[in-house]
């Protein structure tokens, strides 16, 4: 690579990292198992399940396209603790033992933004695999009786 291009693309980055948003306040509530994140003047509620599902780990989302799994079962999970990720963002650990993968502050604002259609799409997904949110659960598809 060219100095140009390497100029080019040191500057594109941060450009990129001083037009992030940070968040202005972030709160764990336990018991209702919430993470309550704003930036600025909006501010979202994320509850531990929905984070946890979209987890950007490897283990939830594989190393490639179209190799996420998908995961079932965490209706009640809940954090147990955050922490920082440098300036970029937060570790959670979750009280299934998940820990894995840096929630960004752009993933997390994503999360927010989209939360009512990335909850659509897990509840789809979930019902065309037969499986559920409740742990240890068990779903089948009953068919209309098709002989007369």
């Amino acid at each position: 690579m060219d100095q140009f291009h390497l100029l080019y693309l040191i500057s594109l980055i941060r450009s990129i990292r001083y037009s992030m948003k940070i968040p202005t306040k972030i709160q764990l509530h336990k018991k209702a198992k919430l993470l309550d994140i704003h930036f600025g003047e909006t501010s979202y509620s994320l509850p531990a399940e929905f984070l946890r599902v979209n987890s950007p780990s490897a283990e939830v989302q594989g190393h490639g396209p179209d190799q996420a799994i998908l995961q079932h079962g965490k209706k009640f999970v809940g954090i147990d603790k955050i922490e920082a990720a440098g300036n970029y963002g937060l570790r959670l650990y979750f009280d299934d033992g998940h820990n894995s993968g840096i929630f960004t502050w752009p993933l997390l604002e994503q999360l927010g933004a989209n939360r009512s259609e990335i909850d659509t799409q897990y509840e789809e997904k979930l019902h065309r695999a037969n499986l559920s949110r409740e742990p240890n659960a068990q779903v089948i598809n009953i068919l209309p009786n098709s002989h007369r």
